[in-house]
Order: C-alpha cells, then sequence, then structure tokens
C-alpha cells in the first residue's frame, strides 16, 4: 500500500530528527504542573530469557543485583514525592515485573500508601501465572498483561520461550485459570513474525478467544536496526509487505462481523464484549494515550514531561550508585519542538481512536488543520477519517492500520533511542547484553 510505504518513511525520518539523545546533567525531573494527572511508570528490567525481538532494557536475571534493585526504585519513588507528584495510576513494565514477586508487592504496597493509585498494571510471563503469584496479586494488580506472543510451538521454540514457558495449550490452560483473579487480564500477541503463516496466525486469534480473556492486543513486529540484525540470525528477516494483510485478518476475525466479539480499544488492542474491562475507562498498554505525561522510575525508564523526553540509564550499577547519591540516573534526553509535540498528540490519541479537536485548539493555540496541515492533507487523501466534526476526529478500519504503522514506526524510533543509551554499557553489564 502506497499510503503506508509513504507515512513508513516520513515516520522513521521525524523519529530520527526528534529522537536523538543529547548528554544531560539534570539531577531531577521538572516538578509537576498543578492540577495535571499523572501515571507513574515503573521499569523492572530483569528475565530468566533475552527475547531477540526485544529491544527494552533487560539484563539475565540474579537475585543479588535484582533485591538492591527494587530497594532503589523504592527510594525514587519516594524523591517523586518530594518533588509534589501525586499518581492516580501506575504502570509496571519490563523486563518481568514479576521475577520477584515479594519485592513487586512491597514496592506496590508502597506506591499505593504513598499516592493516590486507583489502578495498577503489571506485565508478566506464562510461568508465573501460578496459584501463589496470582493470590499475591489480586487486589493490587487490576490489569494483568501477559507477554504470550503465540500459541504455536513452533514459534515459540524459535523465540526460545518453549522451554522456560511452556507449550501453547500449557499457556492457554494457564490464562484460563488466572483470568478470574484480575479485572482484565491482557493477552500480548505479536504478528508478523518471519515464519508466522497466515494459518498459523488465524490459529492463534482463535486460541485468543478460547481463553476467554478481557483483552488482547496484537502488536506488529517492530524491529529497530539492532533488534532485525538479531531477527534475521536467528528467526528470519521482517516482511513488512504482508502485514496490513495480516491486520485486516485480525480486525475481521475480532472486531469484524455483525455481532463481533470484541470491541476496540486502540487501533492494536481489543476488549472483549461484557466484560468491566470493557469499559470506557479499560487501560490498555499504551498509557500515553490516557497520559500523555509521565515520569519514569527504573533504569532504561523514558519520562515525558513538557517539552522533554528523559532517559533513565541503562545500568543497573550506575542506577543504584545514583539513587544512592539521593539523585536520579538521568543520563540523556530529548527536547520537542511545538510541531513536534503537537504531532505527537496527534499520534497518540487517533491510535486511542479519537482526537479532541477543542482540546488540541485549547492547548496548542491552534486548530489541528493550521498546526498540521501536511498531516491532515495526508490523512485524509487516504480516507482515513471516519468523522471529521469541529469537535472531533476518529478513524475508519484504513484509518486504524495507518495509526498502526505510525505507531509500529514510532516504537522503532524509541527502540534506536534505547539502542543509544544501551551502548553506553561497560564492562560486566556490556559483556552480559552483548557477549
Amino acid at each position: 500500500m502506497l499510503s503506508e510505504r509513504m507515512l513508513t518513511a516520513v515516520v522513521r525520518q521525524c523519529t530520527k530528527n526528534y529522537l536523538k539523545l543529547q548528554p544531560t546533567d539534570d539531577v531531577r525531573v521538572p516538578a509537576p504542573k498543578p492540577g495535571q494527572k499523572y501515571m507513574l511508570y515503573m521499569h523492572v528490567p530483569f528475565c530468566e530469557r533475552l527475547c531477540p525481538y526485544c529491544s527494552f532494557n533487560r539484563f539475565p536475571f540474579a537475585e543479588e543485583r535484582a533485591v538492591p534493585y527494587f530497594a532503589s526504585m523504592r527510594k525514587e519513588m519516594m524523591m517523586l514525592k518530594d518533588l509534589g507528584y501525586d499518581f492516580e495510576s501506575l504502570y509496571v513494565g519490563g523486563g518481568t515485573p514479576t521475577i520477584m514477586i515479594d519485592e513487586l508487592c512491597d514496592t506496590i504496597d508502597l506506591a499505593k500508601e504513598t499516592f493516590s493509585i486507583k489502578e495498577v498494571s503489571s506485565e508478566t510471563n506464562p510461568n508465573h501465572l501460578i496459584p501463589s503469584y496470582l493470590d499475591k496479586l489480586q487486589g493490587r494488580v487490576q490489569r494483568l498483561s501477559v507477554g504470550v506472543q503465540s500459541f504455536d510451538d513452533g514459534l515459540l521454540k524459535q523465540m526460545d520461550r518453549y522451554d522456560k514457558y511452556g507449550s501453547g495449550a500449557e499457556i492457554l490452560e494457564r490464562i484460563g485459570e488466572a483470568s478470574p483473579y484480575f479485572t482484565s487480564l491482557n493477552v500480548d500477541m505479536i504478528f508478523n513474525f518471519p515464519a508466522q503463516t497466515e494459518d498459523i496466525l488465524i490459529n492463534d486469534i482463535e486460541r485468543v478467544v478460547e481463553s476467554g480473556t478481557s483483552q488482547t492486543t496484537f502488536y506488529p513486529l517492530m524491529a529497530s536496526p539492532s533488534v532485525a540484525r538479531q531477527l534475521a540470525r536467528t528467526v528470519g528477516r521482517v516482511d513488512y509487505a504482508r502485514e496490513q494483510t495480516y491486520y485486516q485478518i485480525i480486525d475481521e476475525l475480532l472486531a469484524g462481523g455483525t455481532d463481533p466479539l470484541f470491541d476496540h480499544g486502540s487501533a492494536w488492542t481489543y476488549n472483549k464484549r461484557g466484560t468491566e474491562a470493557a469499559g470506557a475507562d479499560a487501560m490498555i498498554d499504551e498509557y500515553v494515550v490516557d497520559y500523555e505525561e509521565y515520569p519514569a522510575i527504573g533504569s532504561g525508564g523514558i519520562t515525558y514531561l513538557g517539552e522533554n523526553l528523559y532517559v533513565n540509564t541503562f545500568s543497573v550499577n550506575d542506577y543504584n550508585a545514583a539513587i544512592a547519591q539521593n539523585r536520579m540516573s538521568l543520563m540523556g534526553k530529548t527536547t520537542f519542538s511545538k510541531r513536534d509535540r503537537m504531532r505527537y498528540r496527534f499520534m497518540m490519541q487517533l491510535f486511542g481512536l479519537r482526537l479532541d479537536k477543542r482540546q488540541f485548539e485549547h492547548d496548542f493555540g491552534c486548530t489541528v488543520e493550521a498546526g498540521l496541515p501536511v498531516e491532515m492533507a495526508f490523512m485524509k487523501a487516504s480516507g482515513a477519517f471516519d468523522r471529521d466534526t469541529r469537535d472531533e476526529l476518529t478513524l475508519t478500519p484504513k484509518g486504524r492500520y495507518l495509526m498502526v504503522v505510525m505507531m509500529r514506526q514510532f516504537f522503532i524510533g524509541v527502540n534506536n533511542l534505547r539502542d543509544q543509551a544501551r551502548a553506553a554499557l561497560v564492562g560486566e553489564e556490556r559483556e552480559l547484553i552483548f557477549g
């Protein structure tokens, strides 16, 4: 599709321009704006296995590395309180946040005691869907997101997940057992793996429906150059030419027809109809849709506040040292222009299926048509808009796919930013990641 190729090229160039990490001497993130709602992101960078497609900050798990790290995160959390922050939502990502369940629970409990947190989202892996973990997470975590990626045993073996996390059938059974513990259980899937066929994809979708999960997210494979090279060595080269066909299959089987089982929560998140998790305030992985600005704690965390995006050091050693010295571990930042911030708002709100035109004009002092004339003209010419009124923009099915393309390419740009931060690792930590 011509519009997909054009959009990919444009977003790739834009992210190269504004996602360039510059060193910073800042020791704290900025204080909060009065009256603004914030979410807290917390990063746990430890995994039992390092997946070849993942560009997040992650290290092989070792208890002697993880225990002091959790203590440092709790101390950093209190630094945000001292700056005047309050939070109504907490998202714990990784890595594998549940790698040390008691440490995670202690950290969540402190967050709830310290801030006005109403909802907690956490990521996990299928091998942690066991009663001893679920009992501790119940009530503490409202939304649990399980990294499944695929139910196909062949793909799981290619991803080096089969031996550690179980077969597709075992994972399916665990999801069914875990679902009642949470307001929302999200099953994370990836589509467009090199070895994935349409039949494998359809089977994955059928297993998601069979699982009874209240939410599923189908991410397109997002390969920054470093990840693409690793994928090419392990599972094959990525073919973006078939991405739209695969997305249409997902969309039709989950949310198409006269009586769909799921509704769209975002361009790639689907909420099961008739469940509490399908409500208007349903939590999704892309917290940036609901919270445009957010501080992030932990090694590898990425903060977006005002016009600045900050990146924490990817070194766990340096992170712990910084927190011990009562400073945050900011190692770099990039500053967005007003036009960059308008583009970011345009992308994130449309990815969330609706752009509030009046809010846009209030916040930026111009209409979206005046502020982003080229972007609006392209999306209109591509048939992306379903409703285009004085109040809002909403999307057609083609528009939703274009937002998948835009977000895929944006996140590849963020992965490139992570690669810049990861390149600063030295010594043992560099050896653990790069070999």
